[in-house]
C-alpha cells in the first residue's frame, strides 16, 4: 500500500494539531474540581494541593486518557474485521456482555474484588462477541445497516436479562453505579487495571497492517497470505478484552467506538497503521472534553460522562447518516 506524500502531511498535520489539543485539555482538566487545586499552589509546594493532584487528579486524567483510546482503537479495530463501519463494541452487543459479567461477578464475589469483575467481565464479552459474529456468518444482509441493527437487538436483550436479573437480587443501583461511565470516583489504587487495556491497544497496532488487508475481504487476505480467521479472532478478542477492561474500571462510554474512528477514516482513509494513532488521539481528547464539561456545567456538581458522551455522540452520529452517507457506503 503507497501513500503519497500529501496524505502524509495530512496525517502528519492531524496528529499534531490532536497532540496540542490533548495537550492542553490535559493541563487544564488537572485545575478543574471542587477542591480548588491551583497552579500556584503546586509551585509553591502545598501538601494538601500535592495530595489532590497525586491521589485524584492525575489519576483521573490517565484514567479518562487511557479509556478513551482504548475504546476508540478498539472500535476501529471491529469495524475492520467485521467490514462494516457501524460494527462497534456499542453496537455488537460487546458492552452488554461485559456489563453482564460484571453483575455476575458481583454476585459471585462481592463488591470489593475489582479484578475478579474484570476477569468475568472478559470471559462474557467474548462469549458475547463471538456469539454476534457467529450470528452474522449465518444471516445475509443486503442493508450495511441492518448489521448493527441486530446488534443493537442482540445488546438489548443481554440488557434486558442483565436488568432483570439485577431486580431480582435487588442490585439495580450497583449495577447502575457499575455501569454507567463515570470517572468521579477515581482514585490512585481503583483505576490501574485500565493499563491493561492500554497494553492490548499497543497490540492492535502490532496487527494494523493485518487488520488492513482483512477489512479488504477474505479472498483478497487470503491471496496475500493472511490467515483470515486467525486475524479476525485475534482483533475480536482484542476488541472484547478492551471493552471488558474498561466497563469493570470506569463503567460504559457509549459512542466512542463508534463516533471517533469514523470521522477519522472518513479524513484519512482505512489503513490502519496511519489512521490508528491519530484515532487513539482523538479519542482520548474527546472523552476527556466531555469529561471537563460534565464537570463545569452544573459546577460544583458533575454530570457523568457517559450522559455528556451521549448527548454530543448521537448528534454526531446523525449527521454522519445524514451527511456522510453517501461516502460511508449507505446510500
Amino acid at each position: 500500500m503507497t501513500r503519497s506524500p500529501a496524505s502524509g502531511r495530512l496525517r502528519t498535520r492531524h496528529l499534531m494539531a490532536g497532540t496540542a489539543l490533548l495537550a492542553v485539555l490535559a493541563v487544564g482538566s488537572l485545575f478543574v474540581g471542587v477542591s480548588g487545586l491551583t497552579p500556584a499552589g503546586l509551585l509553591d509546594g502545598r501538601p494538601e494541593d500535592l495530595r489532590v493532584l497525586v491521589e485524584s487528579r492525575l489519576p483521573r486524567l490517565l484514567a479518562v486518557l487511557l479509556a478513551g483510546t482504548a475504546m476508540s482503537v478498539a472500535g476501529l479495530i471491529m469495524m475492520h474485521i467485521t467490514g462494516n463501519r457501524f460494527v462497534t463494541p456499542s453496537t455488537a452487543g460487546t458492552n452488554e456482555s461485559a456489563s453482564f459479567g460484571v453483575l455476575v461477578a458481583t454476585l459471585l464475589a462481592g463488591g470489593q474484588a475489582l479484578f475478579v469483575k474484570m476477569s468475568v467481565a472478559v470471559v462474557f464479552a467474548l462469549i458475547g462477541t463471538f456469539f454476534f459474529m457467529w450470528v452474522l456468518r449465518r444471516l445475509t444482509f443486503h442493508d450495511m445497516v441492518l448489521v448493527p441493527l441486530v446488534g443493537l437487538m442482540f445488546g438489548a436483550v443481554i440488557g434486558s436479562a442483565t436488568t432483570f436479573l439485577a431486580y431480582r437480587y435487588d442490585l439495580l443501583q450497583t449495577l447502575g453505579a457499575w455501569t454507567s461511565g463515570d470517572f468521579s470516583g477515581v482514585l490512585r489504587g481503583r483505576y490501574e487495571l485500565l493499563w491493561i487495556a492500554g497494553a492490548v491497544t499497543l497490540l492492535g497496532y502490532l496487527y494494523a497492517d493485518r487488520f488492513t488487508v482483512v477489512g479488504m475481504g477474505r479472498s483478497f487476505a487470503v491471496n496475500l497470505g493472511v490467515r483470515y480467521d486467525r486475524v479476525v479472532n485475534t482483533g475480536l478478542v482484542l476488541t472484547a478484552v478492551i471493552t471488558a477492561v474498561v466497563v469493570s474500571t470506569v463503567g460504559e462510554i457509549p459512542f466512542v467506538s463508534l463516533i471517533v474512528p469514523n470521522l477519522v477514516t472518513l479524513a484519512l482513509g482505512d489503513n490502519l497503521r496511519h489512521a490508528l494513532p491519530v484515532t487513539a488521539l482523538a479519542g482520548a481528547s474527546f472523552v476527556l472534553l466531555c469529561d471537563v464539561v460534565g464537570r463545569l456545567v452544573r459546577f460544583p456538581y458533575e454530570i457523568p460522562v457517559s450522559t455528556v458522551v451521549g448527548v454530543i455522540g448521537s448528534v454526531l452520529f446523525l449527521t454522519l447518516l445524514l451527511r456522510g452517507g453517501r461516502r460511508m457506503g449507505l446510500r
